[in-house]
């Protein structure tokens, strides 16, 4: 069973600065949160690539 909440591709919104973007790596762990790494464009207009703990995300609506 995935105990991963986001799937690769998918479209989710960084909850502290409401920037979009596509998870296109995950990762799991014994002893803290998954991790998603996200690609996004920056408010700035940057193209980013970060990982981001999953309390951090939440799905593009």
């Amino acid at each position: 069973m995935d105990h991963l909440r986001f799937t690769l591709g998918t479209n989710v919104t960084i909850t502290a600065s409401g920037e979009t973007g596509v998870v296109i790596g995950r990762a799991e762990f014994t002893n803290a949160e998954p991790s998603y790494s996200v690609r996004y464009k920056a408010a700035d207009g940057r193209a980013i690539e970060s990982w981001w703990g999953e309390s951090a995300l939440h799905i593009t609506s």
